[in-house]
């Protein structure tokens, strides 16, 4: 299928079937502790945070690799898609602009390794004033183990209304930020060569570094890389909810709202909600909200540090591994949300008060179980239920009829 017209008269359709089809080369990615240090300098780390140490000297006796690292091994795929031709899009390398990313740690990260990434097209979406091109790349260990799963987000202006599709159900989904007040609040200045730093660990995109090419793109001076700025993020979050233990992280998330200026003062505002945090950064300075629809997914469920917020308020509850249970079950089956299409709101009770509230949400792709109300659409059914009563029905000893439901009217 070669590229069409688009029938409302508008630029070539790209084959997207084509570019989904297009084989990337392999990209090799050999690092050892000096790579890691220099990242986590790019990202801020001081060796006066408490535990900077454990990210910058290789002789700390819990020396490890920043969780947000992940994406570095995966980024030099990128060069391959600007060269690539996918399906007659054109890539214009000035007018790429990364939109998201999703990171999945599914191994631990060594702090030296030797990597290969494998990168193809999971979709193009057609938004109107530009195109979307939904990038994934796997990563895989020496032992031939996929240990990093990444997922770029890549807009390109001006290449779309060629009358495509306008979302994708490949696209990994942003978290919705609570309508409660931060549950922690993290602060901290970058530094004004922040991006000459950070530019070390591999993007050497000059608009970062060149004041000429900075302005030709419309900025006053060169601006810091969004994943510097996710880096940030991730590094407050860790501090804030998992003793800087970069271990205890899973997947990442975040939408790139707008640039941030070297030198300018980042805010990350948290909340807890069960084993993820919802994040936002913004610029202090001039409040505009940087990164978006953040969140962090814990590894483990116990790996949180606990806060006296509402959403950490079952962590003694049995019925917590059942609903940890329905998680893992949910994300290996992502066709779940396809075939039962509804929203479920579980209020767990405990000495005849609520002591936790669940969502397990089969009805927006691809499905998810997270502690809290449910937000955007209601729940169809609301099942209110003892603690020890939960337990009992996950092990078939209760008849869920005999647990009290709430439906709403339609």
């Amino acid at each position: 299928m070669a590229a069409q017209k688009s029938g409302r008269g508008g630029p070539t359709a790209p084959d997207i079937e084509a570019a989904k089809s297009h084989r990337f080369s392999e990209e090799a990615f050999h690092y050892d502790a000096d790579t890691a240090i220099l990242y986590a300098l790019g990202v801020g780390v001081s060796t006066q945070n408490e535990n900077g140490l454990n990210y910058l000297y290789e002789g700390s006796d819990d020396f490890m690799v920043l969780p947000s690292f992940a994406v570095i091994p995966a980024q030099k795929s990128l060069v391959g898609l600007i060269t690539a031709n996918l399906g007659g899009i054109q890539m214009d390398p000035t007018r790429l602009l990364h939109g998201e990313q999703y990171i999945e740690i599914l191994k631990p990260l060594p702090t030296s390794g030797k990597f290969v990434s494998k990168a193809r097209i999971a979709d193009i979406v057609d938004k109107g004033s530009g195109a979307v091109i939904v990038l994934e790349v796997d990563t895989f260990d020496a032992a031939g183990q996929r240990c990093i799963f990444n997922q770029f987000v890549i807009f390109i202006v001006g290449s779309g209304g060629f009358g495509g599709k306008r979302s994708s159900d490949a696209m990994r989904p942003t978290a919705a930020v609570p309508s409660r007040a931060p549950d922690k609040t993290v602060r901290q200045q970058t530094s004004v060569d922040q991006a000459a730093l950070y530019r070390l660990s591999g993007d050497k995109n000059p608009i970062h570094i060149n004041p000429q090419i900075a302005g030709l793109a419309g900025f006053s001076r060169p601006i810091l890389h969004g994943l510097c700025s996710l880096g940030f993020a991730v590094r407050h979050v860790m501090d804030a909810y998992c003793d800087g233990d970069s271990r205890k992280c899973k997947a990442i998330k975040v939408r790139f709202a707008k640039p941030v200026l070297p030198g300018e003062t980042l805010q990350t505002d948290m909340w807890r909600e069960g084993n993820r945090i919802v994040f936002q950064t913004k610029v202090v300075e001039n409040g505009n909200i940087v990164l978006s629809g953040g969140y962090i997914d814990a590894a483990i469920s116990d790996a949180l540090v606990a806060t006296p917020s509402a959403a950490s308020s079952s962590s003694q509850l049995k019925s917590d591994a059942v609903f940890k249970d329905m998680e893992t079950r949910v994300k290996s089956n992502p066709a779940l949300a396809d075939q039962i299409n509804a929203i479920f709101e579980w209020h767990i009770q405990k000495d005849g008060k609520t002591a936790a509230v669940w969502t397990v949400d089969l009805k927006s792709k691809p499905g998810s179980v997270r502690q809290g109300a449910a937000q955007g659409d209601k729940p169809g059914c609301t099942f209110i239920v003892d603690d020890d009563d939960c337990v009992l029905m996950a092990t078939g000893k209760l008849n869920p009829q005999q647990v009290r439901k709430d439906i709403p009217s339609t």
